[in-house]
């Protein structure tokens, strides 16, 4: 869990993914959309990714646990939070806040 923590803090937005994941290619998709440089943590090809995928099930309460999104260091969810607060104009102040956006 601390991995995975310290990694989540080290960029603006971090997104723990799987390659084959449809709803983590939609989420990856937004942020790029938007101009968001997102470090991106595909768990199916790191050698710990199995492990932290675990620590993500824990941390959010269910397995799979992808698409997981940290902004600014904190938690914000997967594909429905992530849409939710798109959809309510609330994630790209969000974004700014965290640095991750210029404009």
């Amino acid at each position: 869990m601390d991995k995975v923590m310290k990694m989540a803090s080290q960029r603006a937005v971090v997104v723990f993914s799987l390659s084959s994941c449809c709803m983590c290619h939609t989420v990856l998709s937004l942020f790029h959309d938007l101009g968001v440089n997102a470090t991106i943590h595909e768990l199916d090809e790191d050698p710990r990714g199995r492990e932290m995928e675990r620590a993500l099930a824990r941390l959010v309460g269910r397995n799979p646990p992808v698409p997981v999104v940290f902004i600014g260091g904190k938690l914000v969810g997967s594909t429905d939070r992530i849409m939710s607060l798109h959809l309510g104009g609330k994630l790209v102040p969000l974004l700014r806040e965290a640095g991750a956006l210029w404009v």
